[in-house]
């Protein structure tokens, strides 16, 4: 982690929809150079409400996107069927239109727990190519990214640069559902990092982590702390 690191670059839209149009654009650029240097691209998205509007406006760009490996940040550890499922809003509303042929790799397995099905998901995750193209993060009040939180038990091991694991179960403090992450290191094995916000609550929670603090305390700041990788941070109100 850096100390004297230049802050990323910010890009503020007008609206939530004027911001979805242009970063799916930015994305399909991406991902279509990718597709024309290495003969396949490597996506890695998050969950929420946030990125619906972006997913439906990614789905009809014209680029070859069953050379497209798409993967998630993190997940809940639910039946792919269950609405709060992640890979149940990628499938609604990114795997549609033109993008129905994307080659999507769901974290959830037949493990009943996340943390029996760790090893699974670690293999998943080590038969992708990185670096990853892109990776789309989101951010919660709590300052919280993939499944990062504030005082989960197992966020040091989530966070340890040196770990050999592609994704840890992990438990948040206070939200439902236990998870299984993508780990640091993992994450920042790309080309570059979007994080995509939107509304004034949202820059206020980016104007605290970018101020001086713990990163245990807002882990979010594990981004942005770096010089690892290029981090854009896409908002609108």
């Amino acid at each position: 982690m850096r100390k004297n690191m230049k802050n990323p670059d910010i890009h503020t839209f007008p609206t939530a929809e004027e911001l979805a149009e242009n970063l799916s654009e930015h994305i399909a650029s991406i991902l279509a150079r990718a597709i024309a240097k290495q003969n396949h691209a490597g996506l890695v998205v998050s969950g929420g409400s946030t990125p619906k509007p972006f997913f439906q406006h990614l789905s009809q760009k014209n680029i070859n996107w069953h050379m497209v490996n798409i993967t998630l940040a993190d997940e809940r550890w639910v039946e792919p069927t269950d609405i709060s499922s992640n890979e149940n809003l990628v499938r609604a509303y990114l795997l549609q239109n033109r993008a129905v042929n994307g080659r999507f790799h769901g974290l959830k397995n037949s493990a009943p727990t996340a943390t029996q099905g760790e090893k699974e998901c670690h293999d998943l995750l080590a038969g992708l190519t990185r670096p990853f193209d892109a990776v789309i993060l989101g951010m919660g009040n709590d300052g919280h990214t993939a499944s990062f939180f504030p005082g989960a038990d197992r966020l040091a091991k989530a966070l340890n640069l040196n770990t050999k694991s592609n994704c840890v179960a992990i438990s948040p403090p206070e939200a439902p559902h236990e998870r299984m992450t993508l780990t640091l290191p993992i994450l920042l094995d790309t080309r570059q990092i979007i994080l995509h916000i939107t509304g004034n609550d949202k820059k206020a929670v980016l104007e605290k982590a970018l101020a001086p603090g713990p990163v245990e305390e807002m882990p979010i700041r594990c981004f942005l702390r770096q010089n690892r990788t290029p981090v854009h941070i896409y908002w609108a109100p």
